[in-house]
């Protein structure tokens, strides 16, 4: 079974050094697993017996489409009103624990790498059903309408029953586990992990549209970001602007998986270019 990474919380110790791997450019961020201790959780309203630390949110001039929490539920901690915004669609992804998704009154079991993606205005709660803690991924982003389009139904799977799909030309070293259809243009927004291989790579400097949020779920690797190669390992998070280049190699000895969010399939909104002109 993989292992994925959550959080131990607490504090460094009063002898630990100072100096850490934490960045904030304007092309990309690193979050290192280290600083996601007790000071920088949240408390959240509506969210009983449960603290987020929340890793991304839209950013002026830097990703601007989504919000991204690591949610950490206490034993019956959860929340019947999650959502506050009736246009925000929801991606979740269970790491820790074993939680209770209700969703239209069905309720289904989510345990470590179970998955969900919820519509806009979706009737749903989430609550820790388990004698320990629980931890989820929680994706916010409103969903865009367009022509003809409607949002899907909610979509229940899972890392263990969704066969990864390997990358051309890969010998399937490189290969994306795709909870959601990248064909279905309904979907505004992919959750995804992305499995390397030890030695494994993405063999060129991605640089493109789509905003990402990497959240390392195994493994370690060395990612080239914008001009600069950044060492990570599980537990750690990149946050990534629209065009930032990016590759990586991964290291040993077990496999680098991450976390991926990226909006898709919606034309770029105009507003205010070309006003006047």
């Amino acid at each position: 079974m993989t292992d994925y990474h959550t959080p131990p919380g607490g504090l460094p110790p009063q002898s630990a050094l100072h100096t850490g791997r934490a960045v904030f450019t304007d092309a990309y961020a690193v979050i290192p697993r280290g600083v996601l201790s007790d000071i920088t959780a949240s408390l959240l309203p509506g969210w009983e017996g449960t603290r987020a630390w929340i890793l991304a949110r839209p950013l002026s001039g830097f990703a601007e489409t989504f919000a991204h929490y690591l949610m950490e539920l206490a034993p019956g901690g959860g929340s019947a009103t999650p959502e506050p915004d009736p246009e925000a669609q929801a991606a979740l992804f269970v790491t820790g624990g074993e939680l209770a998704l209700r969703i239209d009154g069905a309720t289904h079991r989510l345990i470590p790498g179970g998955f969900a993606w919820l519509p806009p205005g979706a009737d749903w709660a989430l609550t820790n059903a388990g004698d320990g803690p629980a931890h989820v991924h929680w994706l916010r982003k409103r969903w865009e309408p367009a022509p003809g389009l409607t949002p899907p139904a909610p979509l229940i799977a899972s890392d263990a029953d969704t066969a990864p799909m390997p990358m051309p030309g890969t010998d399937a070293r490189w290969a994306t586990t795709r909870f959601i259809d990248p064909t279905d243009l309904r979907f505004d927004m992919h959750l995804t992990i992305v499995t390397l291989q030890p030695g494994a790579c993405i063999p060129f400097e991605e640089t493109h549209v789509m905003e990402h949020g990497l959240y390392v779920l195994q493994g370690k690797g060395v990612y080239r970001l914008n001009r600069d190669w950044v060492e990570v390992e599980a537990g750690d998070y990149m946050w990534l602007r629209a065009f930032c280049p990016q590759a990586c190699y991964a290291g040993g000895p077990e496999p680098f998986r991450y976390l991926l969010y990226k909006d898709v399939n919606r034309h770029p909104r105009l507003s205010g270019v070309g006003v006047g002109a």
